[in-house]
């Protein structure tokens, strides 16, 4: 027996199972096999109690009727410990508890494992023999590698198995939040389980699959013209290019014209879509030339996009004004540029970290936004009317109409909140005591520039220059960033824009120029790759310096920056750009002021050698505290221990802010912590007086700041860096903000 096989066999088995009692019956049943025991039985926790939920060797009437405290028997010392138990005389030993009800006597070898998810055990997978003996270690090892794979699948079946509320209430998911707000929508399903895999069918009729196939590949030209239209309305050139490129695969000539000879030879609509795909696909992946090697992945969105016209028409063909709620497998930034903005109503998602790049997208677009639900995918949510409340992480389905009034009540206060923020935007943000603080907006997009909001700031502290890689089919030329890099300038009307050097890698890569790592996040990224590859960063620094007239406004920072030697290296690139422009041009270009991230915690203590070289420097604190904390912020095993209010983090912010303040050295903080309220009280504590953050926190942070005294927030910072946890400096900033009546604006 194959036991990768088994396992594999298994697992798919639970995870495709309708609910959660047909998918325990179906692991019993086929681990008892699989081991070649008598009995195998799985029990559940609920209300820290452990409920025998299927069996195949014990009474089964005795199921989801037996319920056995964590304090008693052995199943309750396995999940008390956390650990297998192994034992080939269960009588034997003193947490022995006979359940007649189940009948068990005649059974004596004795092994269970625990089932743990995100550090809890959920329940106890047990298998029984009637001969007396010790369970060998690769059947130890096989059942605790079973139970593992399964705790994912079992926690999302048992979510839905308890989701029903009582009479009147709807079902209910949870999540993790990612972006804060709540809307109410119909659920648009895309990307489910779409593929080229589909088993080949031949058709009869070629005149009626060849209409089909040409109906979908025209509905596919007018959403990509429609998209392209709009990038280009907005001057998002970058963005509408790659819809123009995509829309020229499906010319007659191209892709579409090889799906029309395969349904011509008799395949159905389907399989020509499929067959076509496949083959190129490969073809492009064999080729050595890395840029035509990715070209493989537009022939894949062309022939999924052509698929889903055929399969599920109606879910790309929504009519303007309705708005959705996208349920899908994971957001990609490319999926959120595409989808037309005045339709996205909120955003869920079975898999992604709460600061992925993706995240990050939708909290600048303002849209409420849940990753990390469960089974989501498979709950047939598709034009279901949903509720979307991210502030609490929830996603509830069909609610009552009572529910749905409390929750129109709750965003109609929500916006009214807003237009309160709004109204004082164009106020300058100054504290109570007359502190004078800089918000700035995080950007990639010139649409979001050109917004009444971002005028309203006191300009750009982040250009993510990385989005026009992003939006590319290939690398950016000189003459497309200049002018890319002028209209942001120009769209900021003379207010300072710092823009980063190119940073991709880590949860940022580029279709045609893929970086395959162990671990991203430690790896070529940021301006390690800038510096490996002079040729692109010379471009983006030439583009760069042509764009500016006035070396006050433009601002040009370096990402990821571990050591000094790159910086040394990165000026003298500045250096080489400078003296070629100054000498094609025939005129004096203006070098704008350079600085750099801090991410890399080993810079913290060379800011005193890092002053000599830069005009200032920008605290990227998502980077900082993944750092400083070894924890991968887009891995959902560990993603609840990145924590940006650890008291350890603040002090490494208050020492960065101390050691620059003392070389006379500019420093902001551009990270998510300066677009959320108690991070920015926390920061304005400190002394930071520039804070970059997403334009959908601007109007918040504004309107809290102008309600709080700088000396007030000392005492409670003093208080913050003398505790032990994240948790305890936010109910610090929480009290204070209550007992000066702004604790709605935490929300």
């Amino acid at each position: 027996m194959c036991k990768l096989k088994t396992l594999r066999d298994i697992t798919q088995a639970v995870a495709s199972a309708r609910d959660l009692e047909c998918a325990l019956e179906q692991l019993v049943t086929q681990t008892k096999q699989a081991m070649a025991t008598e009995c195998c039985s799985v029990y559940i926790i609920e209300d820290q109690c452990l409920i025998l939920s299927a069996t195949d060797g014990l009474e089964s009437t005795a199921v989801n009727k037996v319920r056995l405290p964590l304090t008693q028997g052995l199943v309750g010392l396995v999940a008390q410990r956390e650990e297998a138990v192994n034992l080939a005389d269960a009588s034997s030993h003193p947490r022995f508890k006979l359940l007649p009800e189940v009948s068990e006597e005649a059974f004596n070898a004795f092994l269970a494992v625990p089932i743990v998810y995100q550090k809890s055990v959920i329940g106890v997978i047990v298998v029984q023999q009637f001969h007396s003996r010790q369970f060998s270690e690769g059947e130890e090892a096989f059942l605790m590698t079973l139970a593992a794979q399964l705790a994912m699948a079992i926690k999302g079946l048992k979510r839905k198995a308890i989701a029903q509320y009582e009479t009147h209430q709807p079902l209910y998911y949870q999540g993790e939040t990612a972006s804060k707000g709540i809307a109410i929508a119909a659920a648009l399903q895309l990307g489910g389980q779409l593929s080229f895999t589909l088993e080949e069918c031949q058709s009869d009729d070629v005149i009626q699959e060849e209409t089909r196939l040409k109906q979908a590949i025209n509905r596919c030209k007018d959403s990509l013209g429609n998209l392209s239209q709009r990038f280009d309305r907005e001057k998002d050139e970058e963005a509408a290019s790659i819809f123009s490129a995509l829309l020229l695969l499906l010319e007659k000539a191209s892709l579409a014209g090889q799906y029309i000879k395969e349904v011509r030879l008799g395949w159905s609509a389907e399989t020509a879509v499929c067959r076509v795909s496949k083959r190129y696909i490969a073809h492009f992946h064999d080729m050595e030339n890395r840029y035509l090697k990715e070209r493989a992945s537009d022939i894949s969105d062309v022939g999924l996009r052509v698929l889903r016209q055929l399969i599920e028409p109606d879910k790309i063909f929504l009519e303007p004004e309705t708005p959705v709620i996208l349920i899908a497998r994971e957001a990609t930034t490319t999926l959120l540029a595409e989808f037309p903005r005045q339709k996205l109503a909120g955003i869920v998602t079975e898999f992604g970290g709460v600061n992925s790049h993706a995240a990050i997208l939708a909290r600048a677009l303002g849209v409420p936004a849940i990753i990390g639900v469960d089974g989501i995918m498979s709950a047939n949510l598709d034009q279901r009317q949903v509720v979307i409340n991210a502030n609490r992480g929830q996603l509830l389905v069909e609610p009552s109409a009572t529910i749905l009034f409390e929750y129109k009540s709750l965003i109609a206060a929500e916006k009214a909140l807003q237009r309160r923020y709004a109204a004082e935007l164009p106020l300058s943000t100054v504290t109570l005591d007359g502190h004078r603080i800089y918000l700035y907006i995080n950007s990639g997009l010139i649409s979001s520039i050109d917004s009444d909001t971002g005028c309203d700031s006191d300009g750009i502290g982040l250009y993510r220059t990385e989005i026009l890689f992003m939006l590319n089919q290939r690398f950016p030329g000189e003459q497309e960033q200049f002018e890319v890099y002028r209209k942001v300038l120009q769209a900021a009307k003379g207010k300072t824009v710092v823009m980063r050097t190119l940073d991709i890698g880590g949860d940022k890569p580029l279709d045609y120029f893929p970086i395959v790592e162990d671990n991203p996040f430690l790896g070529w990224r940021g301006i390690r790759l800038s510096l490996d590859h002079p040729e692109l960063f010379l471009v983006q620094l030439r583009a760069m310096l042509q764009a500016t007239s006035d070396s006050d406004q433009l601002h040009i920072l370096l990402p990821m920056v571990s050591n000094l030697e790159e910086i040394d290296l990165a000026l003298v690139y500045f250096e080489q750009a400078h003296q070629e422009l100054t000498a094609e041009l025939g005129r004096a270009v203006p070098m704008p002021k350079v600085g750099i991230m801090l991410e890399v915690p080993v810079l913290l203590y060379q800011l005193d050698e890092v002053a000599k070289r830069v005009d200032f420097v920008s605290v990227g604190s998502n980077d900082l505290t993944q750092y400083l904390l070894a924890v991968d912020r887009n891995n959902p095993s560990v993603s609840e221990l990145f924590d940006s209010f650890h008291p350890g983090v603040l002090r490494a912010l208050k020492f960065a802010l101390a050691r620059c303040e003392a070389n006379q050295l500019p420093i902001s903080v551009c990270g998510e912590l300066a677009g959320e309220p108690i991070g920015a009280l926390i920061l304005i504590a400190m002394g930071y007086r520039q804070l970059s953050m997403n334009q959908a926190s601007l109007s918040r942070i504004n309107y809290l700041l102008r309600r709080v005294s700088k000396q007030e927030l000392n005492d409670v910072l003093a208080q913050a860096l003398n505790v032990s946890s994240g948790q305890e400096v936010k109910a610090l900033l929480s009290d204070y903000c209550e007992q000066k009546g702004l604790k709605a604006l935490l929300n």
